[in-house]
């Protein structure tokens, strides 16, 4: 089966065929891999931002969709023949060993979810049923964009009805979180971003106001937008350091920032307004309960209340996925889809 191998970290992935496990181990389900996200964790794994890479070889993505064909022992969550979401996200069901792949006689190694790859040994917890008849190539970015910028929104930063948001980086985890603060009628909605393009797509999802991040003053920008007191609360999703700093500073001593990117770098912060009324959080998923979270949206987008489709901006194929990284990294793209 073709996937794609991150084999040395800074160097494209190796697109080639890999061997699937003999046998499904205890907890877990195979699944034929429909479409997949690309995300900006792939991105950083790739990079290797958080130090070496002990695994290598190994597959990537962690957001998907596919059908499944086969489950292990234990399996009860899901049956051959359903149609499922795959996500890094625990959920309901047995956590599975690892899976190990082999290629040219020697062993690739993957976590309990790889979406880079036609078929993939999954975890039952990181699976989750959906209907027949709902989209395969929307359903794949419940895997971690939907789920992560949705819960950014509703579990991490909490945000009542008329709260000012300001979120720095319209990408694929921006354009969600726009969209979610949205939903729950925050006001204005801010978006930061080096790119016009973008910031004209945030606003068929909720952005109220867009401001190109090399402007002049940004910061005057945004308190003319907010007033003087500056945003109830700001989302950076970009991982540049100094982007997170500045995102933290214009957060007002009363207000919260939710770091959603990964780090490039060490970030420093002034502490001392945290000791008072001032938050400040890190966002790992949104805090975000897959089996729960994906039927609500699920019901939401079938009864008109909410569409992804246009959050896809650019779709490429398996073997194309090193041109899709580079679009990736070029910032110029809303979604990035995989047709697997």
């Amino acid at each position: 089966m073709k996937s794609a191998i991150l084999v040395e970290t800074k160097k494209p992935l190796v697109v080639t065929d890999v061997d699937l496990p003999k046998k499904l181990d205890f907890g877990q389900v195979l699944v034929k891999v429909c479409y997949s996200g690309l995300c900006g964790s792939q991105i950083s794994e790739i990079e290797a931002v958080k130090g070496t890479d002990k695994f290598l070889p190994h597959l990537l993505g962690h957001e998907g969709s596919g059908i499944v064909e086969k489950v292990g022992l234990g399996v009860t969550r899901v049956n051959p023949g359903d149609h499922v979401v795959l996500h890094w996200r625990k959920s309901s069901g047995i956590q599975s060993a690892t899976p190990k792949y082999s290629w040219n006689g020697k062993q690739v190694n993957a976590g309990w979810v790889t979406t880079f790859n036609e078929k993939t040994v999954v975890s039952e917890n990181r699976l989750t049923v959906i209907p027949k008849d709902f989209d395969m190539r929307t359903a794949a970015l419940f895997g971690c964009a939907v789920i992560s910028g949705f819960g950014a929104v509703n579990n991490d930063a909490k945000i009542k009805i008329g709260e000012s948001v300001l979120i720095f980086g319209i990408g694929g985890m921006g354009l969600n979180i726009a969209y979610a603060a949205s939903l729950v009628s925050a006001y204005p909605i801010i978006g930061v971003d080096i790119h016009k393009d973008k910031l004209d797509l945030g606003k068929k999802f909720g952005l109220t106001h867009g401001i190109i991040a090399n402007s002049n003053n940004p910061k005057n920008e945004i308190y003319n937008i907010t007033g003087n007191k500056g945003p109830d609360v700001t989302f950076e999703t970009t991982g540049n350091a100094r982007v997170m700093e500045q995102a933290y500073e214009l957060t007002p001593d009363d207000g919260k920032t939710i770091f959603v990117g990964v780090p490039n770098d060490k970030v420093s912060i002034n502490s001392l307004p945290l000791a008072f009324d001032k938050t400040l959080a890190a966002s790992h998923g949104g805090n975000s309960i897959p089996d729960k979270d994906i039927p609500r949206y699920i019901r939401l987008i079938k009864n008109k209340k909410m569409t992804l489709e246009n959050l896809i901006t650019h779709e490429f194929k398996l073997t194309e996925i090193n041109s899709a990284i580079d679009l990736f990294r070029s910032g110029k793209a809303g979604r990035i889809i995989l047709k697997i």
